[in-house]
Order: structure tokens, then sequence, then C-alpha cells
């Protein structure tokens, strides 16, 4: 099919069913980054399991058109995007979709995760922070293009706000909005928040 897939053992993707198709290539290329099934382990890459099919859908298009442009997405989903057809999109983003969630980590300054769970459910009135959960659920669960945010790397949460804040990633104006308002102490206790969830 494309260079990726033949990378990835799909390049005869005939014998394969269209669910099969995300969840090899999810297996045997994406796991290498986001981990077995979408559970990442390291903050550099985002937790994928149990994460919307139509946010996922949405960013790997993004990546694709060259629409997310901060040095991440440039140095790894640029080129990996640019060879998935919107079949095999869509078919990754079943795949994740339907994995069980990573839990949240333990532990953390209970004070800051207070913090980060009173922002979250309430937003910051003072400033014009809407309440996150208006957008990404009252459990963080993500509701259609707004992702999933619970279980998420704290650090990987904070490298978003941080790249919405600058500009390099200008495929979500809302969070554009959002990263502008928020200190970088209350940017810190709602990644610390949904890093527990």
């Amino acid at each position: 099919m494309t260079a990726i897939l033949a990378a990835a053992g799909l390049a005869s993707t005939a014998t394969l069913s269209y669910a099969q198709n995300g969840e090899k290539l999810a297996q045997q290329l994406c796991a290498s980054c986001h981990g077995p099934g979408g559970h990442s382990e390291s903050p550099m890459f985002p937790r994928l399991a149990g994460q919307t099919q139509e946010y996922i859908e949405n960013q790997l298009h993004s990546f694709h058109n060259h629409a997310r442009g901060e040095t991440d997405a440039r140095s790894y989903m640029w080129a990996m995007a640019s060879q998935l057809d919107d079949a095999t999109i869509k078919s990754l983003a079943e795949y994740y979709s339907r994995q069980t969630p990573t839990p949240g980590t333990p532990g953390g300054d209970p004070a800051l995760i207070a913090k980060g769970k009173d922002i979250f459910q309430r937003g910051v009135p003072s400033t014009g922070v809407p309440a996150c959960a208006s957008c990404h659920g009252a459990e963080a669960q993500g509701m259609g293009q707004f992702p999933r945010l619970a279980g998420q790397h704290e650090g990987y949460l904070l490298r978003q706000l941080g790249v919405f804040k600058n500009g390099t990633r200008a495929n979500a104006p809302m969070m554009t909005a959002v990263a502008h308002a928020l200190n970088g102490e209350e940017a810190q206790a709602v990644a610390a928040y949904l890093q527990s969830k």
C-alpha cells in the first residue's frame, strides 16, 4: 500500500479486514512510541487507549495536512500520517477508542491536585477560563472531538498547553485562548489532577 504500511508488514492489505488494518498497524508501528494498546509509558507520547475516535481521526488528519505545526508533530507524526489513507486513519481511531484507558497515576501533591480538580470542574471565572469539564466531560473521559484527558501524562499535558500558548499548535482555537488565560501554577495543577484521575 504505502511505504509506512509496508514497513509495518501491511503492504498487502487485501487479505486484512478493515478493522485488522488499524489493529495491526497500531501493534507493529504505533506501539513503539504510544505503547502496546496505546498505553504509553513515556510522557513524550500521549496515551491513546480509550481516546475518543473522533479526536484521533481529527488529529491524524491534522498531522497529515500539517495543520499541527509544533515540533513534536513535525518530528514524529508528519511523516507517519502522510502515509495514511482515510480508511486506515478511521481504523486506527476505532482500534484505540476500543482499548481500556490507562488508569490515573496515584500520588502527587494533594493540594495541587485539589486545585486542579477545582479548575477542571469550575474553571477560573476571574480570568475567563471555562470549566474544562464542559468540553472534556465530567470525568475527563472526552466527548467526540474533545479528547479524553483522564490518566494522561502530566508532562505531555503541560507541553500541549505550551504549544497552544505559543501558537505552534493552532488547530484548536478554544485551547489557544484557554492556554493564554491559565498561569503556570494553574496549568500545573490541572495537569497533575488529570494524570491522577
